[in-house]
């Protein structure tokens, strides 16, 4: 479960700003996750509560922000929706697509105390 890793590179974002603005706990985390991250939200919300346990983020809340998937078909020159990497194109039905978003996940915000 990648997820895990991926929480924890969170908190380690987390406590450096916390370190660097001086404040002492979290109480909200906004994260983006892409859908073509390979990023399960529920997965992300166990294991954000479980690095955070005696952590600055101990408590805090995690919203999560679906971003859609986005691609560039080299076929039909469109922009089209993505929900899946290796798809078709829903313009043309060609499989030339070349990811633009939805691959990211980010902090996108944090509510501190």
């Amino acid at each position: 479960m990648h997820e895990m890793s991926l929480a924890e590179g969170v908190l380690q974002v987390i406590e450096d700003a916390a370190r660097k603005d001086q404040f002492q706990k979290v109480a909200t985390v906004w994260l983006e996750i892409g859908q073509l991250s390979g990023v399960e939200p529920e997965a992300m919300r166990f294991c954000f509560d479980a690095v955070t346990r005696d952590s600055v983020a101990e408590g805090a809340q995690l919203e999560i922000i679906a971003t859609p998937g986005q691609g560039w078909c080299m076929a039909c020159a469109k922009t089209v929706p993505m929900s899946e990497v290796f798809g078709e194109c829903p313009e043309c039905g060609g499989f030339q697509l070349q990811v633009t978003g939805g691959t990211e996940m980010r902090i996108k915000e944090l509510e501190v105390n």
